[in-house]
């Protein structure tokens, strides 16, 4: 029998710890924090969004650049897999009208609860506060514990399932990043996903507005268009269209130092059809009135024309230069927000660090799962789905590596 470690209590490495258990081998799970998946815990406040019901050809585009790392582990562990998986816990899952996938309880403590309990009854242990500290001189994986103790630990191998660099409050800090580094691993640097922009509003629009939801809206850059809604914060721009967004706004301010989206603040309504509202006679109505009334524009759509022409110049007296500039307002982003405010972060263990088996070429018996690879997903589920795929994956190599294979 051979004693796997996995580093990190998130659902890729207790995905991994569950499949290897059930192997038969002996696994625990060591976890800075002092309770297991508190990022997973948080992502299901708002009701946990555990995959998506999409058709797999379409599913699997949604992995951009890495879907030709992740589509074979994906086809392995499908969606409809990690639904039989949640029922098996007792956890029924529906789809949404959006067609997410969510467990009926909507939320994920039921569901961390009856794995962790059926991992324990499995026989996998957990040694919580345990920070991993990277290797000692003779090879042994290094740890302090919540007294701040030095704790060497032998292993057959290793999983490192330490996530990302979002939320760091909750354990993915990055951290591994220069112990991994040291170890001569290529890391693609880690960089925000599924996050706000920066824009550069008024005083007065951000003191007014920072909070405000502003839909529906139609949001479209580099060719590709969703509707959704977007939040208005203090310095910026948040939201599902802008996340669903993110990975090419990013990299488009990362090469010209700016990036333009284009917002259709009436989606619903076509511009000769706003632009015969808008030829009502505005008579001794205020401006603002007279979008809300003949445009059917809410405050905050009001301020952002405003926002746009630096509070003057809107075309009030051309109704077909009004209507055009509702219909296509364009918003210049500056930059993405800080990774600690992401829900997600793209970069990682590259792929040709790791052998077909998910171990490190320049680590043999370490194995890698979850977000330290490099890989992106918007949210909508994709991101949970490779995770938990990622975990299955690096579990097997594991033992195809310990078998000689």
């Amino acid at each position: 029998m051979a004693h796997i470690v996995v580093i990190g209590g998130g659902p890729g490495g207790l995905i991994a710890a569950e499949t290897l258990i059930q192997s038969g081998h002996s696994v625990t799970v060591y976890e800075r924090k002092p309770t297991l998946g508190r990022k997973f815990l948080m992502a299901g406040r708002g009701g946990l969004n555990i995959t998506h019901s999409e058709d797999l050809e379409l599913f699997l585009t949604r992995y951009g650049a890495a879907k030709d790392y992740l589509e074979p582990l994906i086809r392995d562990f499908t969606p409809t897999d990690l639904r039989n998986w949640c029922e098996a816990l007792g956890q029924e899952t529906f789809t949404g009208t959006s067609g997410r996938v969510f467990p009926k309880a909507l939320k994920a403590s039921p569901l961390l609860r009856a794995w962790q309990d059926r991992m324990e009854q499995s026989g996998v242990r957990f040694m919580m506060q345990h920070d991993w500290r990277g290797w000692n001189d003779d090879g042994s994986l290094a740890f302090r514990n919540a007294a701040g103790e030095a704790q060497s630990v032998t292993a057959d191998a290793t999983i490192l399932a330490l996530g990302g660099a979002s939320w760091p409050k909750l354990g993915s800090d990055g951290a591994w990043v220069a112990v991994l580094a040291q170890e001569k691993v290529s890391i693609s640097p880690l960089r925000p996903a599924n996050c706000g922009f920066i824009t550069a509003w008024s005083g007065i629009f951000s003191e007014r507005f920072a909070g405000s939801p502003v839909k529906p809206v139609t949001i479209t850059h580099a060719g590709i268009t969703v509707q959704s809604e977007i939040m208005i914060t203090a310095n910026g721009v948040e939201g599902g269209g802008i996340y669903a967004l993110s990975s090419a706004i990013r990299e488009d301010i990362s090469a010209h130092g700016s990036a333009t989206i284009t917002l259709d603040l009436r989606p619903g309504i076509s511009i000769a059809t706003l632009t015969e509202r808008l030829q009502a006679p505005r008579a001794r109505q205020s401006l603002s009135t007279y979008l809300q009334k003949s445009g059917g524009l809410s405050p905050v759509a009001i301020g952002l024309l405003r926002e746009a022409t630096g509070g003057k110049d809107i075309p009030d007296q051309s109704p077909r230069a009004l209507a055009a500039m509702i219909k296509a307002l364009p918003l210049t982003l500056t930059a993405p927000f800080p990774i600690d405010r992401a829900i997600s972060s793209a970069g990682g263990v590259e792929w040709r660090a790791v052998d077909s088996n998910f171990m490190l070429r320049q680590k043999p018996g370490v194995f890698i799962a979850g977000e330290m690879l490099d890989w992106e997903a918007p949210t909508g589920g994709y991101l949970l789905q490779a995770t938990f795929a990622t975990g299955i994956a690096a579990a097997k190599g594991v033992e195809r590596w310990l078998s000689g294979q």
